[in-house]
C-alpha cells in the first residue's frame, strides 16, 4: 500500500487533533476516547468540512486493533484470576452466556436476522478491557483496590469467553463460505499452530531477554503471525485471531516484559483505531437507527451491568457491586468486531451498525462517568464463599 505525503499529513493532523480533543475531554472529566471518538467524527465523509484519507488511517488503525487485542490476550492469567478472587472464572463466563442469550432473544424478537442477532448479541455482552483499564487508573477514580482488581479480571475472563463462543460462532455460521467440517478443520488446525507458539515463543524471548530490539520485533512478529494464520487457516476476523496470539505468551516473567515494550506502540494505534472508529458514524444512519442504540444501551444496562451486580453478590467477590457493575456496563472494541463481522456477512444492516457504533460512544461516557457518582457501599464479603472459591 503507497503511503502518499498527503497521507503523512492526515496522520500528524489527526494524532495533533486526537491529543487536543483527549486533553479536553478530560479537562471535562470525560475519558480521553470520548475525544478520539469526535476527532473521527469530524473528519468522517459524512460530517462537513475537512475529510482525511480514511483508507490509509484505516489501515493503521487495523494494526491497532489487532496490537490492541494482541495485549489484551497477553494479560490474561486465569491462574492469577482464580488465586485472587476464584469465583471470577465461572461467574463472569456465565455472565456472558445470560447476556448474550437475552439480547439475543430480543434483536430476535425485534425483526434481526438470527445470525446477525447472534453477533451483536455477544457484543453487547463483552466489556471494553481498554476503558476497564483507563478506569482503574484514572486519577479521578472513586474505585477501591479490590473492586479495581475485581473489574479487570471479570474484564478479562469475559474476553476470553466471548472469544470462545465467537470462534464456535464463526465455524457453525460457516463464514466465507465454508462448510462445517472445514470450518471446525481450519479451527482446530490453528488451535494447533497457536499451542506450538505457546510452546516455543516463551522459549525464544528467554533467550532474547538482553536483545531490546530483537525481544520487540519477534513479539509483534509473532504475534500478528499467528494473527494472519487464523484468519487465512480459520477464517477467524484477523483482531480475535490477535487476541488467540496474545494467549500463546500468557505465561511466565516474558509476558509482562512483552507488554512494558508494547505498551507506547500499542496505545498509540488504539488511538487512531477510536478515531477511526468514529469517522465510520453515520449520522444519518444513527438517527435513522436510534431505536436500535436505545435497545441496545437498554440491553448494556439491564442485561449485563444487572447480571453482573447479581452475581457479584452472590459469589460475595471483595468488591462493590454497583461499581463493578456499572464500570463494566460498555461496549467496545470486542463489540465493533463482531458488529463488523456481521456486516461483512449481510446480517446486520446499515442502521442496526450504527447504532453499535453509537453504542460504544454512549455506553463508554456513561460507565467511566457513573463510575465515580455511584455510592461509596461496602464491598460485599462473605467468607465462606470466598474461602471456597480461594480453593
Amino acid at each position: 500500500m503507497e503511503v502518499s505525503g498527503s497521507g503523512i499529513f492526515d496522520l500528524g493532523l489527526v494524532l495533533l487533533l486526537a491529543a487536543g480533543a483527549g486533553w479536553l475531554a478530560r479537562a471535562l472529566a470525560l475519558p480521553a476516547v470520548v475525544g478520539y471518538l469526535a476527532v473521527g467524527l469530524a473528519i468522517s465523509p459524512f460530517t462537513p468540512g475537512y475529510v482525511a484519507d480514511r483508507e490509509q488511517l484505516a489501515f493503521l488503525a487495523d494494526i491497532g486493533v489487532v496490537l490492541l487485542l494482541f495485549e489484551v490476550g497477553i494479560e490474561i492469567d486465569l491462574g492469577r484470576v482464580r488465586r485472587e478472587q476464584g469465583a471470577i472464572t465461572w461467574a463472569a463466563p456465565l455472565q456472558v452466556i445470560v447476556t448474550t442469550g437475552i439480547a439475543y432473544v430480543v434483536l430476535v424478537a425485534a425483526a434481526v436476522p438470527p445470525l446477525g442477532a447472534a453477533f451483536v448479541a455477544l457484543g453487547v455482552a463483552m466489556s471494553s478491557s481498554v476503558v476497564v483499564v483507563n478506569i482503574t487508573r484514572s486519577r479521578r477514580r472513586t474505585t477501591d483496590r479490590p473492586t479495581e482488581q475485581a473489574m479487570l479480571g471479570w474484564s478479562l475472563v469475559q474476553d476470553l469467553a466471548g472469544v470462545t463462543l465467537a470462534v464456535i460462532l464463526l465455524a457453525v455460521a460457516g463464514a466465507e463460505d465454508r462448510p462445517l467440517p472445514l470450518a471446525l478443520a481450519g479451527g482446530a488446525a490453528f488451535a494447533v499452530f497457536a499451542g506450538l507458539a505457546a510452546l516455543v515463543l516463551p522459549r525464544v524471548l528467554r533467550e532474547l531477554e538482553g536483545e531490546h530490539d530483537l525481544f520487540l520485533i519477534v513479539s509483534v512478529a509473532v504475534g500478528l503471525a499467528v494473527a494472519g494464520v487464523g484468519a487465512l487457516v480459520a477464517g477467524i476476523p484477523v483482531a480475535l485471531a490477535a487476541f488467540v496470539a496474545g494467549l500463546a505468551i500468557a505465561e511466565g516473567p516474558e509476558a509482562a516484559e512483552v507488554r512494558r515494550r508494547l505498551l507506547p506502540f500499542r496505545d498509540l494505534l488504539a488511538v487512531l483505531f477510536f478515531v477511526v472508529l468514529g469517522s465510520l458514524i453515520d449520522p444519518g444512519a444513527l438517527a435513522r437507527g436510534l431505536p436500535w442504540l436505545v435497545i441496545l444501551v437498554a440491553l448494556v444496562v439491564v442485561a449485563k451491568s444487572g447480571v453482573v451486580a447479581i452475581l457479584a453478590r452472590v459469589t460475595g467477590l471483595r468488591a462493590h457491586p454497583v461499581k463493578l457493575a456499572i464500570g463494566l456496563g460498555q461496549v467496545g472494541e470486542f463489540s465493533f468486531v463482531l458488529a463488523s463481522v456481521g456486516v461483512a456477512l449481510r446480517v446486520v444492516d446499515a442502521e442496526l451498525y450504527a447504532a453499535v457504533l453509537g453504542a460504544v460512544v454512549v455506553t463508554i461516557v456513561g460507565s467511566t462517568t457513573l463510575v465515580r457518582l455511584a455510592r461509596r457501599e461496602q464491598p460485599v464479603v462473605v467468607p465462606a464463599a470466598r474461602d471456597v472459591d480461594s480453593g
